[in-house]
């Protein structure tokens, strides 16, 4: 098993330009990483490393792209240094509300003076460096920009997801409507469209910004498909895919767990596409005995300990948790509660736990390396059908393979056994194929335009022409430019109109009560203030509004099922909301807007009138066959409506009072995002 010689470099995309924006600078690909002779934090720095420094030492921006485990975060940590030691602040971003956990006690752990701003908690938010969703970035640029006023650089790290269709428009906003002083550091996969990304920076932000790309991996990879009947091959040896084994017996030849074991090639990662598949597996397995009898005391240990530290009760899912774990066994979804996450990342990283099943975010942000990544299959749902992942997926995923100061090699196994995938092209085009592009994202929320309208009025059609979306069309042919520009302009003169329509603007800049109100609420902005100007959470209960927030935020998933909510709960206004929210509804069908609201769903609200009035989370397994970490997340989006929507009425002190009650009522517990970071 040598390994595979590293990739050549990948060449921008079409549409990108050699040389950089004004203001912008175009790096070449850094070299292979040798030391650069400084060392910092105890690590002696490569070439694309020292380059990054140095840009941050001369006050520029940079724009990192390198592999999984490269280096890249401990440029943010050098930039983040710099920053207060001149006596500035520092924001450090991430996409989900796990990693940026992860990061504030990462950093409360280097001795930084850090605090932390999410939708479901705030601990310290006037520390020297805060890290936060990109989500709470871009509301405080529209919301409180004086609040940054002393904030120098800000980390976007896995900026890449910029890509993702329903969030990305949010790193586009903050990007370029953040304050001019700011610089940036941003942390990226390997994409490759960089320099053009790059010179869009460069341009949004009127400023020089560093591109510098390192292509080679620390410890490099080598890909294998497996066939159940046949054993591994080398991937890119593979030039056609023989038929799928019929029926057939465990053993290396036909399960590759079984040959894993047998080359001792854990700890091993596990990537599946669904939770159930990543719990049917790791029941599979559960009868391995991969830890020795002093490996399984030091499990049970920690396990314990880590049960302590977190004040958890003893229940049938950690139960059966810890009978997996004294097997060196695992797995990990967003189904789980966020504590037997935590639980299960703890004894990933300890390098106790040999086998870990888990789903794809697993692979996003937090450095947990295995000697193995496994690919259960290489297609994935998307939400429409089934297809092939992403070749940008399967080097983030597969980039997990391989442990720096551990492994001269990492290896990647891809079980081939779906009579689906049938051409060895498609296999070979998600494992070596050109990573995707970014691609602009650009869809303002009626919360952002209503903020940007204060500010621009007229010139609201500004805020496109700064996009990525443009500067990706401008170079195209005239006609299918100007396509483009007619319908992002369209787009936003639609729900401007449905604005004024719905009184929430006059005049050329002036927000109505209205508008000021749905500026500060963000994802569910009309729903919300709609709701409120009608007068109708003013007269419901505590409970009633946790229900009717709730029903907003809940969607549900294929397969679950909920008792019904009893008859007198809302009563005659259950008809009120949906005729409130319906009104919505039919303003963006009336203007041609793609649906942006949902209807009320019901069918949580059984679910939260009893967590509201009190019962135990385990109670709840009584009324739903949904997974508890999903009746969590749904308490925790509805806790952060109430908080949004508290914040818009602060002067209505009464019922600026019943939502706090109402948030006392379901924040508690495991939901309480602030104690599980407080204990741990």
């Amino acid at each position: 098993m040598t390994p595979k010689k590293p990739n050549p470099p990948r060449r921008d995309a079409p549409g990108s330009r050699p040389r950089g924006a004004k203001g912008g600078r175009r790096r070449k690909t850094s070299p292979s990483p040798a030391p650069s002779g400084r060392t910092y934090r105890g690590f002696t720095l490569n070439a694309f490393q020292e380059e990054a420094l140095q840009a941050i030492e001369a006050g520029r921006s940079v724009l990192l792209s390198a592999p999984t485990g490269a280096g890249k975060t401990l440029v943010a940590e050098y930039a983040i240094e710099e920053t207060l030691k001149r006596g500035r602040r520092a924001i450090y971003t991430a996409p989900i509300k796990a990693l940026s956990s992860q990061k504030y006690r990462d950093f409360k752990e280097l001795g930084i003076d850090v605090g932390i701003m999410t939708g479901d908690v705030t601990i310290h938010p006037l520390a020297s460096l805060l890290v936060m969703t990109t989500e709470i970035f871009r509301n405080t640029i529209f919301e409180s920009p004086d609040e940054l006023d002393d904030v120098q650089y800000v980390v976007f790290d896995e900026i890449h997801y910029m890509d993702d269709l329903e969030r990305g428009t949010v790193w586009e906003e903050s990007i370029i409507f953040a304050p001019k002083h700011i610089d940036f550091i941003c942390l990226s996969a390997t994409v490759s469209n960089l320099s053009q990304f790059g010179e869009w920076i460069g341009r949004a932000r009127g400023s020089e910004v560093d591109v510098i790309r390192h292509e080679e991996r620390p410890v490099p990879l080598t890909d294998y498909l497996f066939f159940p009947g046949l054993g591994p091959k080398r991937a890119e040896k593979v030039t056609r895919l023989p038929r799928p084994a019929g029926k057939r017996r465990r053993g290396p030849k036909n399960d590759v767990l079984d040959y894993l074991e047998q080359q001792d090639a854990m700890p091993v990662l596990f990537f599946c596409f669904s939770r159930k598949e990543c719990e049917r597996r790791a029941q599979n397995n559960q009868k391995r005995e991969l830890l020795s009898p002093a490996e399984q005391q030091r499990m049970e240990e920690l396990f314990e300990e880590i049960r302590a530290t977190f004040q958890m009760e003893a229940d049938p899912a950690l139960e059966s948790l810890k009978y997996l774990a004294l097997r060196g066994v695992g797995y990990h979804h967003a189904g789980l509660l966020p504590l037997h996450k935590e639980l299960v990342e703890r004894l990933f990283t300890s390098g106790l736990l040999k086998l870990l099943f888990t789903t794809e975010t697993f692979a996003l942000g937090i450095n947990m390396p295995a000697r193995t990544v496994v690919f259960s299959s290489l297609r994935k749902f998307d939400g429409v059908g089934f297809d092939f992942i992403k070749c940008r997926e399967y080097q983030q995923m597969a980039g997990r393979a391989g442990r720096q100061g551990i492994d001269d090699v990492g290896l990647v196994y891809s079980v081939i056994d779906d009579p689906r995938i049938q051409r060895v092209e498609d296999v070979h085009r998600v494992l070596f194929g050109q990573i995707e592009p970014i691609r602009s994202r650009f869809n303002l929320s009626y919360s952002s335009l209503l903020n940007l309208h204060r500010v621009l009025g007229p010139r609201i059609y500004e805020a496109w022409e700064s996009s990525f979306n443009n500067f990706q069309w401008i170079r195209m042919p005239r006609k299918k430019r100007e396509k483009n520009e007619a319908k992002q302009r369209r787009a936003i003169s639609q729900r401007i109109d449905l604005l004024r329509e719905l009184e929430y603007l006059e005049g050329d800049e002036a927000l109505t009560a209205k508008g000021e109100m749905a500026a500060l609420i963000n994802g569910f902005e009309l729903p919300a203030t709609e709701l409120f100007f009608s007068g109708l959470l003013e007269w419901f209960t505590e409970v009633e509004i946790c229900i009717v927030l709730g029903s907003l935020v809940f969607e549900e998933r294929r397969g679950d099922v909920y008792r019904r909510m009893p008859r007198g709960v809302l009563g005659e206004h259950r008809t009120d909301v949906e005729r409130v929210v319906g009104r919505l509804l039919s303003a963006e069908v009336r203007h041609q807007i793609p649906p942006t609201i949902r209807e009320p769903n019901w069918k949580f609200g059984a679910v939260m009138h009893a967590f509201a009035n009190g019962a135990e989370l385990d109670d709840l397994e009584q009324m739903t066959n949904a997974s508890l970490g999903d009746l969590v997340r749904v308490f925790r989006l509805t806790v952060q409506v109430i908080r949004q929507l508290r914040k818009a009425v602060r002067k209505n002190r009464e019922f600026s009072d019943k939502l706090a009650r109402a948030i006392d009522r379901i924040n508690r517990d495991v939901v309480d995002a602030k104690r599980q970071l407080e204990l741990g």
